[in-house]
């Protein structure tokens, strides 16, 4: 392949990038100069610029004044990550109230720095694209898209959505997606289909709040299983759990996890996959966060080792996309007929222009490469955004270090009242997610949930800025 210059600064930059995460050059060392840098790769003088303005976007190095860059941050030297929690004794009636009326009650309030949506705001997103995609759709479908798509969806999208799968190892056809109205209603399709109420499910934890307001309101029981902010789920623990809580499904984010950021090992999906089989339950696997990696390739999913039909796939488009389109999908696998029949009783079908709209963007290849400049943009802001929590936040602060989607977790001290610190900083007009809501149990109310999707600028950086602040007079 040819190396266009757009390659090349970015392989020089990233050469850098990983020489400063083995320490070989370390924080405070001068950088070679631009001439001598193009020089040294034998790269144009714009081209060495560039490579350096990748880094400095990323926060990783700084320029001086009359002096030249530097080495400014390392990865390496990020606080302790977030520990992880002690095991429930049992499951719990899901229960997820006020709390999280609360904070939904702000999120769309544009007078408010808002680190609570877990989202990518709409800058971010290709909204001129979308609007010619649906353009093309209303022109395009049988009488501008007015009549009842099929049951199963839009067949141009589920097979775009096919091909999507040979990125994390899958070989699927359109036959096997169900189209669905973003990816809450592909849970609560695939949830429905394979429980009844007063049955138990197994979540992660810290575990994302819709995933237990979804439970509550299928009359489900829930048991939180310890879940490392690294790799995942414990699946000792579930193993030995899953027989002695009668546990009939789980419902587990591998990808990316929200909130904690964690990505599951490919061995361990391989394992998480054979004990529901040992066991004959279903596996819903959220995928939602997948697509929004930060390294050269795409985690496969649990879905990649399912052979037997038992893991339930769902997705959208909405942290990607499009989330007013409420575009989303699922793989149900053997579950697939009792997934339709609850679409057809729940909801008939869903819209026929956004479907449209989506399959004809990702027919015309503009997916990946949207992709590829969200997945870059929000691999800086996750770098910015930690180093800031680094500096302002007390130092006894653990933080997480995803590597993919757009969120942080944060653990304080355990005297520190997340919900508390959210009410206070409501009234500077920031707004964040306190880790109570993520928990069934009383737990996590030392912690938050901060979004990385706002592009960095000053206000951001004056927000985290203020939080710093707010936790130090509460630890007085």
């Amino acid at each position: 392949m040819i190396k266009t210059a757009d390659h090349l600064y970015l392989q020089v930059a990233d050469n850098i990038e990983q020489l400063i995460e083995k320490e070989v050059m370390k924080i405070g060392e001068k950088l070679p100069s631009v001439r001598m840098l193009s020089k040294q790769q034998g790269i144009s003088l714009s081209t060495a610029f560039q490579a350096y303005y990748h880094l400095e976007g990323k926060g990783l190095i700084e320029s001086r004044p009359k002096s030249g860059y530097y080495i400014r941050f390392n990865s390496k030297r990020m606080p302790a990550l977030p520990g992880t929690c002690a095991p429930v004794r049992k499951a719990s009636e899901a229960t997820v109230s006020d709390m999280v009326m609360e904070v939904f009650s702000h999120m769309r309030n544009p007078q408010i720095l808002n680190f609570s949506v877990a989202t990518p705001p709409a800058d971010l997103l290709p909204a001129a694209k979308m609007a010619k995609a649906v353009t093309h759709a209303l022109r395009n479908l049988p009488n501008n898209g007015i009549g009842y798509e099929a049951l199963q969806g839009n067949a141009l999208l589920r097979g775009q959505i096919a091909r999507t799968s040979l990125a994390w190892g899958g070989a699927f056809t359109a036959d096997d997606v169900v189209t669905t109205s973003g990816c809450m209603d592909a849970l609560t399709l695939c949830l429905t289909a394979v429980t009844q109420p007063g049955d138990t499910i197994a979540i992660e934890s810290p575990a994302y709040y819709g995933s237990m307001q979804l439970a509550e309101s299928l009359g489900l029981k829930v048991l939180e299983i310890p879940t490392h902010p690294v790799s995942g789920v414990d699946l000792d623990y579930l193993d030995k759990a899953i027989p002695r809580h009668k546990i009939r499904a789980c419902l587990f984010v591998t990808n990316y996890n929200n909130p904690l950021g964690s990505c599951m090992p490919d061995k361990n999906k391989k394992m998480l996959v054979d004990i529901v089989v040992k066991y004959d339950i279903a596996l819903i696997e959220d995928d939602i966060y997948g697509d929004l990696y930060f390294s050269k390739q795409r985690p496969v999913n649990c879905k990649t080792f399912d052979k037997h039909g038992h893991v339930l796939l769902c997705n959208s488009f909405s942290k990607s996309l499009a989330p007013g389109y409420r575009v989303g999908w699922t793989m149900p696998g053997k579950y697939k007929e009792k997934v339709l029949l609850m679409k057809q009783n729940h909801s008939i079908a869903c819209a026929s222009l956004p479907q449209a709209a989506v399959g004809h963007f990702l027919e015309m290849g503009r997916y990946e490469f949207h992709l590829r400049n969200l997945r870059k943009m929000l691999h800086t802001q996750c770098l910015r955004y930690s180093q800031a929590i680094s500096e302002y936040f007390p130092e006894s602060t653990r933080i997480s270090r995803p590597q993919g989607g757009c969120v942080l977790w944060i653990e304080l001290e355990e005297s520190i009242n997340t919900f508390e610190l959210f009410q206070q900083a409501l009234k500077h007009k920031i707004s964040f997610c306190p880790g109570r809501i993520f928990s069934l149990q009383n737990k996590y109310n030392n912690c938050m949930r901060i979004s990385f999707g706002n592009a960095w600028s000053k206000q951001v950086d004056d927000g985290l800025k203020t939080l710093g602040k707010l936790i130090r007079k509460m630890s007085v």
